[in-house]
C-alpha cells in the first residue's frame, strides 16, 4: 500500500494521520467537507491532494479513489450530541455515505479499506471486559449507524478486498485541528483555563487512547499482511478510567485544580478490553492519558489553542452555527 484515499483527513484525527503517512512515504488524497476548516493540514498542504468536498457525492468520491488501493475511512457525523442534532444527516453521512464508499472502492480496485467505527457501539455494559465478540447494544443513532455500517464494511471483504474494522476508544491528545469536546482534552481546558473542572457523574468509566497511538494504528493496518486483518474487527483503546479518576490525573499535572461533581444522565459506561490486537497483530499503545495532558498543557503554554472558547473546537457548538440543515441535499 503505497497510496491512501483518507476520507475526514482534515479533522481532529485525520490531521494527525495524514502528515505522518506522507513522512512515511505515501501518497495522499483527502477528501473532507471542511466543516471545521482546513487548518489542521496547513503543514502538509503542498505535499498532498486536498479536496474540499462532500462524501456523499457519489461521483466525486468514485473520481477521489481513482488509482488508489487503499482507503482509511474517517468521515463521520461524530459523537452522540452532532448525531442527535440531526439524525437524518447522520444517516446520510454515516450509513449511506459509507455503504456507497465501500462499493465505489470496490468497483475501483482498491485492495484495502480501514474502517474507523467507535468503542460506543457497546453501549452500557456489565461485563469487566468489553470484548470484540459480544453482541453491540449501540443506544443512539450515532453507534446505530456505526454499528450497521460495520456489517456492510465486514460482508464486503474478499481476497481481493481487504476491509478491516477499528473500534477506537475516546481518543485524547494535541491535534493541528483541535477538539475540546473529548474527555480528556475538555477537563484538561477546564483546569487550565479556569482552575476548575466540572464532572458530570463521574462514576462512568471511559476508555481512552492517545491520538498518536490511534493514528499509528491505521498506518500499521495499511502494512499488515492481510491474511491478519481481513474481515477481523479490532478495539483499540488502553486506559479504562472513570471520568473522575481522569480528573483527578489532570490535577495532579495541572495543579491547583477545584474538581467539582454533578449528577448527569448519561449512564454511557463501558471498559473495553484491546486484548486481541495486542495478541494478533502485536500493536499496543506507547503513550497514556498523562502523556496527552502534558502535551495538552504545553499547547496551551505556546499559543497552539487560541481562544479556546471558539466553536471551532466543538462539534457540537460548529455545527449549531452554521446550520447542520444547511448540509441536507
Amino acid at each position: 500500500m503505497k497510496n491512501v484515499f483518507v476520507t475526514g483527513g482534515a479533522g481532529y484525527v485525520g490531521s494527525v494521520l495524514v502528515p505522518k503517512l506522507i513522512i512515511r512515504g505515501f501518497d495522499v488524497r483527502v477528501l473532507d467537507l471542511m466543516m471545521f476548516g482546513s487548518k489542521g493540514l496547513d503543514s502538509v498542504k503542498e505535499k498532498c491532494e486536498i479536496i474540499r468536498g462532500d462524501i456523499r457525492d457519489s461521483r466525486l468520491v468514485e473520481r477521489c479513489l481513482s488509482g488508489f488501493d487503499s482507503v482509511v475511512h474517517l468521515a463521520a457525523i461524530s459523537n452522540d450530541p452532532c448525531s442527535d442534532l440531526n439524525p437524518k444527516l447522520t444517516e446520510e453521512i454515516n450509513l449511506e455515505a459509507t455503504k456507497n464508499l465501500v462499493k465505489s472502492a470496490r468497483k475501483m480496485d482498491v485492495r484495502r479499506f480501514i474502517y474507523a467505527s467507535t468503542s460506543s457501539v457497546y453501549g452500557i455494559r456489565e461485563e469487566q471486559n468489553v470484548t470484540e465478540e459480544l453482541q453491540l447494544k449501540p443506544l443512539t443513532i450515532y453507534s446505530e449507524t456505526k454499528a450497521k455500517s460495520e456489517v456492510f464494511v465486514r460482508e464486503a471483504n474478499t481476497k481481493d478486498f481487504t476491509t478491516v474494522i477499528l473500534r477506537p476508544a475516546t481518543v485524547c491528545g494535541y491535534s493541528p485541528r483541535m477538539r475540546l469536546d473529548l474527555t480528556v482534552n475538555i477537563l484538561t481546558e477546564q483546569a487550565i483555563n479556569k482552575g476548575k473542572i466540572t464532572v458530570f457523574g463521574g462514576k462512568q468509566k471511559r476508555p481512552n487512547i492517545h491520538i498518536e497511538d490511534i493514528t499509528d494504528y491505521y498506518i500499521d493496518l495499511l502494512d499488515i499482511k492481510k491474511e491478519k486483518i481481513a474481515g477481523e474487527t479490532f478495539n483499540a483503546g488502553y486506559e479504562n478510567h472513570t471520568v473522575l479518576q481522569i480528573a483527578e490525573m489532570i490535577r495532579g499535572i495541572i495543579g491547583d485544580v477545584e474538581i467539582v461533581v454533578t449528577e448527569t444522565d448519561d449512564l454511557r459506561s463501558y471498559h473495553i478490553s484491546s486484548e486481541k490486537i495486542k495478541d494478533k497483530l502485536g500493536l499496543f499503545p506507547r503513550k497514556t492519558i498523562k502523556d496527552a495532558v502534558i502535551d495538552l498543557k504545553y499547547a496551551f503554554s505556546q499559543g497552539l489553542i487560541p481562544n479556546p472558547s471558539d466553536t471551532i473546537y466543538r462539534n457540537i457548538a460548529r455545527m449549531k452555527e452554521i446550520g447542520a440543515e444547511g448540509l441536507l441535499k
